[in-house]
């Protein structure tokens, strides 16, 4: 079975935010750090080169394959944002109809711009990402 790829690391967070490519960028790095760290009252953790990650929590689905991701986290694209969560059932769907500009894959949410959506909304979505993570797969550990 393969490993995951994707690790906490003992990168620097700050550092990593630094080299993003330009000055609004880098702030909406700073209020994604904020308000992740608000709602799971998790630090920062870079996982692989490029995820800033906040929480972990260990996984095993009905295959075997077990490992261990980030609650939630996000990263920096070219020309967009992506937050890591997982936005299903029902709530959540009703809030990324109410959150504004953005497009959601399975567990991604791209966004351009943070001042295209609305903060609140985005912190209820990823409010009932960590709770259906955590109720899915118990007990929640600190990053590694």
């Amino acid at each position: 079975m393969s490993e995951n790829k994707t690790k906490a690391t003992g990168a620097d967070v700050e550092l990593h935010i630094a080299a993003v490519g330009n000055d609004e960028q880098r702030q909406d790095c700073k209020t994604l750090i904020a308000l992740l760290g608000k709602v799971t009252k998790e630090q920062p953790k870079m996982w692989g080169p490029s995820i800033v990650g906040f929480g972990a929590y260990r996984y095993k689905y009905e295959s075997g394959r077990e490992g261990e991701s980030c609650l939630v986290g996000f990263a920096v694209r070219k020309n967009e944002l992506v937050v890591y969560l997982s936005a299903s059932g029902p709530d959540q769907e009703a809030l990324l109809a109410r959150l504004g500009r953005h497009k959601m894959g399975k567990s991604c949410l791209y966004i351009r711009r943070l001042c295209e959506v609305d903060a609140e909304v985005l912190e209820q979505l990823v409010a009932g990402a960590v709770a259906t993570l955590k109720q899915r797969y118990g007990h929640v550990a600190s990053g590694t």
